[in-house]
């Protein structure tokens, strides 16, 4: 029987402080290079593939990284496509948000009494309190900066792990005693199909949302549907907030440029049947059960890894749980950790005892 140390738990508990305070503040080195790491398993099959065809071990990785530029370049060229579409009708949508920013001043000063006087002073001290245009143009420069300095990094460490995959590789091995290679073997063979195929199935997920928004945006009359397809597809990146945030936006855009509401009403009607699909059809057949985690480690995840590294710690999040799982079920001393963190198993009813009942 294993007996309950105490000492051990605090370790873990101490260990994990200790990890936590070193992914908040290595988040900048970190975040590329975690990223890097996961989707060079995804690009693995494509560079093995490349050099079975007597590719240059080089070429083939630059190929793999070529795809990803080709990838983000084409999501980048279809959103930029969508919003020249937006902005040949700036001038409409600017009155519209002007009447609905009116309507909504006459309903504060009817409901509750603020007079637009009132309201436009607060909103001329917020105004300066806020920073200056200018130093706001800056800082959407330095963002864009920022994430253009990101991926070039990320792309680089994915040439990097896959060129010296061998070495890396061979490194772990020596970690670990020689009884024990074996199982570690195995346990880098499970990370690396389940971040693979949680990623494939999420991607192949995302292409048939955008199909399926695509085709409900347009069905209900929606302004601009295949935009608000492809950004609630994208948005799936980030689990259960993603496709909501999408949802809203498309409400809330179709509300300024005046949809009537069997439009808004649509557009929910829409939501909530793809998310019916999704659930139950999609994720199923598509994503399955790559990643085994419960719900409450799910959420918890996520709401951690935004905390810790933002959005892209919410889009880490479950298949980083779901390394962290592998490796705990592979370590004796761990293993209980691994099994509160995997998804609860269907057990037969006669199997299920009460846990308030008293035991004879």
């Amino acid at each position: 029987m294993r007996r309950f140390s105490l000492s051990h738990s605090v370790q873990v508990l101490l260990f994990s402080i200790l990890l936590i305070v070193a992914l908040y503040y290595g988040r900048a080195f970190l975040v590329p290079l975690v990223f890097a790491g996961i989707l060079s398993m995804l690009l693995l099959p494509v560079t093995e593939r490349l050099e079975q065809y007597h590719f240059p071990k080089a070429l083939a990785i630059v190929c793999a990284d070529l795809l990803v530029v080709a990838v983000v370049a084409g999501i980048i060229g279809l959103i930029s496509w969508q919003i020249t579409d937006l902005a040949n009708n700036a001038a409409e949508l600017e009155s519209n948000i002007t009447q609905k920013v009116e309507q909504l001043k006459q309903f504060i000063a009817t409901s509750l009494g603020v007079s637009a006087e009132e309201q436009q002073q607060m909103l001329k001290k917020q105004q300066d309190a806020t920073s200056s245009i200018g130093q706001n143009i800056a800082g959407v420069f330095s963002f864009l900066g920022s994430i253009l300095t990101d991926f070039l990094l990320v792309l680089i460490y994915i040439f990097l792990f896959l060129y010296y995959r061998n070495h890396l590789y061979s490194f772990v091995l020596k970690l670990v005693e020689k009884e024990k290679q074996e199982q570690a073997r195995d346990v880098m063979e499970q990370i690396e199909k389940t971040s693979r195929n949680y990623f494939s199935g999420l991607i192949m997920m995302i292409g048939c949302l955008w199909i399926m928004y695509g085709i409900g945006f347009s069905i209900v009359g929606a302004k601009s549907p295949i935009f608000f397809a492809i950004l609630c597809g994208i948005l799936e990146l980030v689990p259960f907030v993603g496709n909501l945030a999408g949802t809203t936006l498309a409400v809330l855009m179709n509300v300024a440029q005046g949809s009537d509401t069997s439009v808004l009403i649509g557009i929910v009607v829409t939501y909530a049947v793809v998310q019916f699909l999704q659930s139950y059809i999609l994720e199923p057949l598509v994503v399955g059960d790559k990643v085994r985690i419960n719900p409450l480690f799910t959420i918890g995840g996520i709401v951690a890894g935004e905390l810790i590294w933002g959005i892209p710690g919410m889009i880490m999040a479950i298949p980083l749980l779901g390394m962290t799982k592998i490796i705990c079920d592979h370590i004796e001393s761990l293993q209980p950790y691994g099994f509160l963190i995997g998804a609860e198993e269907k057990r037969k009813k006669k199997d299920i005892k009460n846990p308030l009942t008293k035991r004879g």
